[in-house]
């Protein structure tokens, strides 16, 4: 087998790979001589249909056959070779198949990047630390509270913090519009939910009057057919009511799972929860500061097979996460997933060169602390942390999270690291990237 490699543009790679006639027609006599012994042609006998038959009418589908698998394991064996590591499938172009003759293919593909790892030291790293005060629990007990506010009709007139029941239709001038009208739908007065003078405007009203209330759109707006714009909202109001917190008593801790221990065992509960989220939080912010470091001091150039890879999972997570809303993946305009596919991919090629050069292996005792971590949310974790050790694909997962964890901390031990002290609150906000906006609300009028 001859070979020969050429570099056309970064990563590409152009091989030209020359198999000899002899290994070819070995290969289609072979599979001949395997068809004939139990080909069906009419006028001759199961297996005694003579070689030149068979060969007729057999061996071009034979010769095909036998040309996909030689250009399969050739590929390999070329690549092996030449000590080339493709990046995705090669674009495989036949330059001769005459009989005979040595068959010949160019086959085209891009190689993995060499990465050259950049010092750590020009990464820094701002690592948050917080506490879960008293404080912090109590606001918490509060906020379960009002999670699980439940309201009571009333006959006054509504405040803010009641639940009014309505019916509205939106204009602008004078037409209505998409999105603008809702029947029977609950509005939490103060919330902040509608657009800015819709809740407002309801203040004062009572169960069965009307209202038309003015408003306009912020410039802002997610629906930029609709920012910025004035609309007149005609409102009925079917049923006020004011809310109700619950009590701390055991029928509400048991809708969390606390069966035993009263108020202190609930509160010990929340407080286990709150550090676990905490926890949880302080690593997320520092492996993000860690991998936008890695990122930022090391340029990869990065295979267009593997971002092409990438956009289509990531295609298939946005269709599910659509709950497949007649959409197919390929429909999805592979720019809107471009620059994540690229960093991801980017980031996937650092971090497993740091594994490498590191020689970094799963720690088995961090796997199973994590493993047991997750499992004490539930009510019964060991039955969690055995399904884990039985699942292979479950507990690969934890792995490769637990071997992150220990890249970020390879990275930390020669970063330039600043600790700081912030509150459980700020610690446990996600942080916002730039330009964020939330997603498109229910109706219009639904800020």
């Amino acid at each position: 087998m001859q070979v020969s490699v050429e570099t056309t543009s970064g990563l590409e790679r152009r091989m030209t790979v020359g198999i000899p006639a002899e290994r070819i027609e070995n290969e289609v006599n072979k599979r001949l001589q395997q068809t004939a012994s139990r080909a069906r042609v009419d006028g001759f006998r199961p297996g005694k249909v003579p070689m030149s038959v068979i060969r007729k009418r057999f061996g071009g589908s034979a010769r095909q056959e036998v040309i996909g698998e030689v250009i399969q394991s050739s590929f390999y064996e070329a690549v092996v070779q030449e000590k080339l590591n493709p990046a995705g499938a090669p674009s495989v172009e036949p330059k001769q198949l005459d009989e005979g003759k040595d068959f010949e293919y160019i086959a085209t593909f891009e190689v993995y990047p060499e990465v050259q790892l950049a010092d750590f030291s020009g990464i820094s790293v701002e690592r948050i630390d917080a506490d879960v005060t008293d404080a912090d629990v109590e606001k918490m007990l509060d906020i379960l509270r009002k999670q699980n506010t439940s309201y009571q009709n009333v006959e006054r007139a509504a405040q803010n913090d009641d639940q009014l029941t309505v019916d509205f239709t939106g204009r602008i001038d004078g037409e209505a519009f998409q999105g603008g009208t809702a029947s029977n739908t609950q509005i939490v007065l103060g919330s902040g939910r509608m657009i800015p003078g819709f809740e407002e405007g309801l203040v004062g009203a009572k169960a069965g009057e009307s209202r038309t209330l003015n408003v306009t759109f912020p410039e802002d707006y997610q629906n930029l057919e609709l920012a910025g714009k004035s609309a007149e909202f005609d409102v009925m109001v079917h049923a006020v009511a004011e809310p109700t917190l619950p009590e701390l008593n055991d029928e509400f801790f048991a809708r969390f799972g606390v069966e035993e221990g009263g108020m202190e065992g609930f509160r010990a509960e929340v407080r286990k929860n709150m550090e676990r989220e905490l926890r949880q939080a302080i690593k997320s912010k520092t492996k993000t500061q860690v991998m936008d470091g890695l990122l930022a001091t090391n340029e990869v150039e990065v295979p267009r097979a593997l971002i092409s890879s990438e956009i289509d999972r990531l295609r298939q997570q946005a269709v599910q996460q659509f709950g497949g809303a007649n959409i197919k993946p390929e429909q999805l305009p592979a720019e809107l997933f471009e620059e994540q596919a690229k960093r991801r991919v980017s980031l996937g090629l650092i971090v497993a060169e740091v594994v490498k050069q590191n020689d970094i292996k799963p720690d088995n005792d961090r796997v199973r602390a994590m493993v047991e971590d997750l499992a004490s949310a539930y009510q019964e974790p060991q039955q969690v942390i055995n399904w884990y050790y039985q699942n292979e694909q479950q507990l690969a997962e934890i792995q490769s999270v637990v071997l992150e964890e220990q890249v970020v901390d390879t990275v930390l031990q020669k970063a330039k690291v600043t600790d700081k002290q912030v509150a459980y609150e700020d610690a446990v906000k996600p942080a916002q990237p730039a330009g964020a906006q939330g997603g498109e609300a229910e109706s219009s009028a639904d800020e």
